[in-house]
């Protein structure tokens, strides 16, 4: 259980920067609080994937890893869609 945790919370700070980089246009988030979205994304798919795929927490879950990294990518384009994005000109 820890140890999907922690693998979720790497994932999530390195998987957050990098939905920023492949998104259109720039984005008014800060380099914290993009980790901090990826991280929280990457945790709360790789808990959908434990619960929905009935994979248990002391082994290593790919499907709960692709999740995670989903749910990352789409957190911070959640977040980056509430407060607004500016175009590139």
């Amino acid at each position: 259980m820890i140890t999907t945790i922690i693998v979720a919370l790497i994932v999530g700070c390195i998987v957050g920067p990098l939905a920023r980089l492949i998104l259109p246009g720039k984005q008014n988030i800060s380099v914290p609080m993009t980790i901090l979205l990826g991280a929280v994304g990457s945790l709360l798919g790789s808990f959908v994937g434990a619960r929905f795929l009935g994979t248990s927490g002391a082994q290593f879950s790919f499907w709960g890893l692709i999740l995670g990294t989903i749910f990352a990518i789409v957190a911070v384009l959640v977040y980056g869609a509430i407060t607004g994005r500016k175009a590139v000109s």
